[in-house]
């Protein structure tokens, strides 16, 4: 062999034992320890294969140390139960709608306002800036700890009666919405009924007609078989399903920098699947719901912006109640986000 070549032979190995000595000394600031991360979904919703995917990220990452186990469909108890436990430093993660956190932490009310976005690309630009990482940082003194945003997607309407392709659709509809005083007020100013009622009680009130309409993402319409008590979809987009990942603060106050890394990381690379798999199923469900035979109709952008200002009151009147400072990084990162297509 050429002198050149020993040379590089012995560079490539040096490189090797270097590389090979820094992911050994990585992985001696990391314990065997077992985690469990909850979601609140079936096993094969885009947020439980998020969890999953996690899974996979963290026992990579950490040479197999740290092993998590994922419960969907609330095998860890229900949401407000999950989040106690994240808290008393009982259950080490959970992955629960901002919706439901904001009863903790307030300021993820905000994220219920009707039409903040209208794509998941400003979602995705909003959430991953400056006002989601301000979100974050009110978490640890609530005794929680994020570590990435994920989606739930789009809202949108449903209903047996009428197409709703206006504002003027809506008028007189009586839809189930989130136990939610933002929604409640929304729906109110789009001259719907609202009737605030727990999940589990809505195929059967949809069933009977006690209930004319529901709000969701499309996803959920398909996985709760809606398309058997609903006749028709509608693409309102009213709101955006913000969905958290969370790890206990107790816990992590236990963990090594090298740990905390590992599922910083992985929390990060698992939302790029997530967001990718959540809109996948997404434009597929709007496929299986027309086969199921339900009729989707598309509501315009014009359509959009007139529902979007019929409850912008009811915006104004949320925003009055929360630090201004906040409101202000909001309300100039919304302008910078409704640039993006």
């Amino acid at each position: 062999m050429s002198p050149s070549g020993i040379t590089r032979r012995t560079a490539l190995t040096a490189t090797a034992l270097l590389l090979g000595s820094a992911g050994a000394q990585a992985q001696q600031g990391i314990e065997e320890r077992t985690l469990r991360i909850g979601t609140t979904v079936p096993a094969d919703h885009p947020i439980s294969l998020g969890a999953r995917k996690f899974v996979e990220i963290v026992a990579a990452r950490s040479g197999g140390k740290l092993k998590v186990k994922d419960y969907p469909a609330l095998a860890l108890g229900p949401e407000l139960q999950q989040q106690s436990a994240l808290v008393g430093g009982v259950q080490e993660m959970f992955v629960p709608s901002s919706a439901t956190l904001a009863g903790a932490v307030r300021e993820f009310g905000l994220l219920d306002l009707p039409f903040l976005v209208r794509t998941p690309a400003q979602a995705d630009a909003l959430m991953d800036g400056p006002f989601g990482q301000a979100l974050l940082a009110r978490l640890p003194d609530k005794g929680f700890i994020g570590l990435a945003f994920w989606e739930n997607g789009l809202r949108h309407v449903t209903n047996s009666r009428r197409p709703v392709q206006r504002l003027e659709d809506l008028q007189g509809l009586k839809i189930r919405v989130q136990q939610n005083p933002v929604f409640i007020d929304m729906f109110k100013a789009l001259q719907a009924n609202p009737v605030p009622m727990s999940f589990g009680e809505v195929y059967g009130a949809l069933e009977t007609r006690a209930l004319d309409a529901q709000e969701n993402p499309l996803l959920v319409a398909r996985s709760a078989k809606l398309f058997e008590v609903q006749k028709y979809a509608s693409t309102t987009g009213h709101a955006y399903g913000v969905i958290v990942v969370l790890v206990s603060r107790k816990f992590w106050d236990k963990l090594s920098g090298e740990e905390r890394k590992v599922l910083q990381a992985a929390a990060l690379e698992a939302r790029d699947y997530q967001r990718r798999i959540s809109r996948e199923q997404s434009r597929q469900a709007v496929d299986d719901l027309k086969a199921a035979g339900m009729q989707i109709n598309e509501v315009s952008a014009a359509e959009q912006e007139r529902m979007r200002q019929a409850t912008q009151p009811v915006t104004d009147r949320v925003l009055q109640t929360y630090d201004p400072a906040l409101v202000k990084l909001l309300r100039s990162e919304l302008e910078r986000v409704a640039r993006i297509s």
